[in-house]
């Protein structure tokens, strides 16, 4: 990922002038040494994001995060970007088209809630390196789900398998028919190139914020 957002970053009118990885950044070390920078894109994992991120707001540089794992620190990390006055974007995925139809589930499992025969699932293939799963993307969907009023339960599976970039559907089976929703990534380009967006975006801006708030969703 962090290859593609340095290819990617001329296209959205970026410099990139430091790269920083497990190597040179170990203890955070290398974050005291690099230069200036007005965005900062970490696409690393929870534990590191944890190291990073207050180094980067502490100098005030604002920061795009495509981390999971982060819910039971994010109160914390909220108030490090909140008193360095900067901008963070955090999202479990970065994908245009993912976020949008994530917005396009919530307006299904309403209608759907309102249908009792109606089950409702969530499945998620990834690659076969792939850390977690479920995915964070799949677990966003079934709480946005839950939260558009679905009260049922929603079953959840996953699948990793050879190089998959990121399939997710969601499903609603009732006696007689099934209604499916899928978005596939056809490569990580998609990831990258949101990210980008975000950083984009987030420039002069305080506070935390999603993709939602990216696109212009919220």
């Amino acid at each position: 990922m962090g290859k593609l957002v340095e290819t990617l970053s001329p296209q959205y009118g970026f410099e990139v002038v430091g790269v920083l990885d497990i190597d040179n950044n170990a203890d955070g070390r290398g974050l005291l040494a690099a230069p200036a920078a007005d965005v900062a894109v970490d696409f690393t994992d929870a534990a590191a994001v944890l190291q990073n991120l207050p180094l980067l707001v502490r100098r005030r540089i604002n920061v795009v995060v495509g981390t999971t794992g982060l819910q039971d620190h994010e109160p914390g990390l909220r108030r490090l970007v909140d008193d360095a006055g900067v901008g963070a974007v955090v999202a479990s995925n970065f994908s245009l088209g993912a976020n949008l139809f994530q917005a396009i589930v919530e307006q299904a499992a309403a209608r759907f809630a309102r249908c009792s025969d109606y089950g409702a699932w969530v499945h998620e293939a990834h690659h076969a390196a792939k850390r977690d799963a479920p995915s964070g993307t799949a677990v966003a969907l079934q709480a946005a789900m839950k939260a558009a009023g679905y009260a049922r339960p929603v079953d959840m599976s996953s699948t990793r398998a050879g190089s998959i970039p990121g399939t997710h559907t969601v499903g609603f089976d009732g006696p007689s028919d099934t209604v499916t929703l899928t978005h596939t990534n056809r490569d990580r380009g998609a990831f990258a190139r949101g990210a980008l967006e975000a950083a984009r975006w987030v420039v002069g801006r305080r506070g935390w914020f999603t993709m939602k708030d990216v696109i212009g969703l919220e």
